[in-house]
C-alpha cells in the first residue's frame, strides 16, 4: 500500500493555526467535510469518540487522529502541519505539530489498519518527518511524504 493512493496534494495543509486539541479536531472535521460531503459534526463526533479511547498522538510530535465513519466511501487522508505545536496528550507528552487525519469506511477495517501502519512507518522515519516539518509548500510536503 502506498500513501499516495489515499493522500492527494490538495489534502496537504501547512501552518494551520489552532490553539487546542478540540479546535484542531473541529478544523480537521471541517476540512474533511468539504472533501467527503459529510457533515463536519458527524466527523468531529467520530474523531472525538476515538480520542476518548486514548490519544492518537504517537510520539515525536506526531498525531494520527483516525476514525471509522459511516458514509465515507473510501479512505481519506489529510496531512496538516501546525503553525505552532500543541498539547495532544501524546504518549511521550511532546507537543504535536505533524498531524495526519485518516477517515475510513466501516466496510474495510483491514485497509484502515494497513493505511495507519503505512502512515506511522513513514512518519517514524526521522529524515522524512524533519523534511516535511521544513517543507516550503504543500506540494513539496506531498512529495516528501509520498516518495518511496
Amino acid at each position: 500500500m502506498q500513501l499516495s493512493d489515499h493522500l492527494s496534494p490538495e489534502n496537504v495543509v501547512l501552518d494551520l493555526a489552532v490553539a487546542s486539541k478540540r479546535e484542531l479536531i473541529v478544523k480537521l472535521s471541517d476540512l474533511a467535510s468539504k472533501r467527503t460531503g459529510l457533515e463536519a459534526s458527524v466527523i468531529a463526533a467520530a474523531l472525538t469518540s476515538r480520542e476518548n479511547l486514548g490519544s492518537t498522538g504517537i510520539g515525536q510530535g506526531i498525531a494520527i487522529p483516525h476514525a471509522i465513519v459511516e458514509g465515507v466511501s473510501d479512505c481519506l487522508c489529510l496531512f496538516v502541519r501546525l503553525a505552532k505545536p500543541l498539547d495532544f496528550e501524546a504518549v511521550d507528552e511532546v507537543p504535536v505539530d505533524v498531524v495526519v487525519l485518516l477517515l475510513s469506511p466501516p466496510a474495510d477495517q483491514r485497509q484502515n489498519l494497513n493505511l495507519l501502519s503505512c502512515i506511522a512507518r513513514r512518519l517514524r522515519n526521522d529524515e522524512a518527518t524533519d523534511a516535511v516539518r521544513s517543507a516550503g509548500t504543500p506540494e513539496e510536503a506531498y512529495i516528501l511524504l509520498t516518495r518511496d
